[in-house]
């Protein structure tokens, strides 16, 4: 079918609406018909060259919308029902197996070859196939083709416009407090850095009734977001000796930390200022080769240090829960979001690299 989509013709290169063609789907497959898709710091970093997929390619990855048609082995969903696009997962790796979608033996290809899982295209521009399946739905378009096991369907009373980044960078942060860490209330959260991600943290470490709740940033709009979002305590980074600061806060250091700006000497402070037997949770997505180092002694002391994919959620169960809690005012995402139409698309992703917004979603024509 004809569809209209962003497409990059070369590394860094600017987002340029184009028609292209979208196969129909397979029996396994969902066609999507986009209402909105968040713009990840992924999608920027795989138009820089960072997944090595080819060009000219279409990217986006936190797609949601309505199901338009359904290949014919798909059962769960039909046609009309609302849906949030969220990561590839194989479904027979041994990961997959036990539950670890996150962590598919094949996520990264999956994420990032720009084909199918069989190596076949989904967007062709006339004869020539265009890289796409990114994440394997390439939401950056007025229509995806998604495997129907990455399709969560959500409830029809919620804002759908709104919740494409549940499928990913929301999910990452919350899952991260609601999955791995699982505090006990009263226990200490600080955040590194006050994204999307580390918002999304930062309300889940609200639900779970953490005290208290620290924010860490360089940026005083963010640092202002997340006090009226729940942090008691916010600390510029810019200034002062922040590790001796939340020491001081939290009575000796920090039960929880989440590190999501992936800078070496931020993600060294994440781990510093732990108390022993405190955790570190790293969800920062680094590029290959960077390196971060800490104290082995201080690790000694119990304290854990370890890196989270995607919140190592299964998405059909945290994202409707994130869901329920949104329409009941416990995760206001909404806060988060700044909208723009399509053919903005260039400027949505200058204003995210510049700070000037949180989560910038792009509404697409309907």
């Amino acid at each position: 079918m004809r569809i209209t989509a962003a497409v990059v013709e070369e590394r860094s290169g600017e987002f340029r609406l184009d028609d292209v063609e979208l196969d129909d789907p397979r029996p396994d497959e969902v066609l999507v018909k986009l209402a909105a898709t968040g713009i990840c710091h992924t999608d920027l970093h795989a138009r820089d060259g960072y997944f090595d997929m080819p060009y000219p390619a279409v990217y986006g990855h936190e797609g949601a919308g309505t199901v338009a048609a359904l290949g014919g082995a798909v059962t769960g969903l039909t046609v009309g029902d609302p849906v949030v696009i969220s990561f590839p997962w194989c479904g027979h790796c041994a990961f997959c197996r036990v539950g670890s979608r996150a962590y598919c033996a094949h996520g990264r290809t999956l994420k990032s070859s720009g084909r199918r899982a069989d190596g076949t295209p989904t967007l062709w521009r006339g004869d020539l196939p265009l890289a796409g399946a990114f994440f394997q739905q390439s939401s950056f378009a007025t229509y995806a083709l998604a495997p129907a096991r990455d399709v969560v369907r959500v409830r029809t009373d919620a804002p759908l416009a709104m919740l494409g980044p549940l499928g990913c960078g929301l999910q990452t942060g919350a899952g991260a407090v609601l999955n791995v860490m699982r505090p006990e209330p009263g226990q200490s959260f600080v955040v590194f850095g006050a994204g999307s991600v580390g918002l999304a943290g930062l309300m889940a470490a609200g639900i779970m009734g953490c005290d208290p709740i620290v924010a860490v940033d360089v940026r005083d709009n963010r640092l202002r977001l997340a006090r009226s979002l729940g942090a008691t305590h916010v600390i510029d980074n810019r200034n002062g000796d922040a590790v001796a600061a939340i020491r001081d806060l939290t009575g000796g250091g920090a039960h929880f930390t989440l590190e999501t700006s992936a800078v070496p000497e931020v993600f060294r402070q994440a781990v510093d200022c732990l108390r022993p037997r405190g955790t570190s949770i790293l969800v920062g997505s680094a590029r290959r080769g960077v390196e971060a180092a800490f104290e082995m002694s201080h690790l000694q002391q119990g304290r854990q240090v370890r890196g989270v994919i995607q919140g190592d959620s299964r998405p059909d169960e945290l994202i409707p829960r994130l869901v329920d809690l949104f329409v009941a005012g416990r995760f206001p995402l909404d806060r988060l979001i700044a909208f723009y139409d399509f053919a903005e698309i260039n400027r949505a992703a200058a204003e995210a690299v510049a700070g000037a917004v949180i989560k910038p979603v792009l509404r697409l024509p309907q």
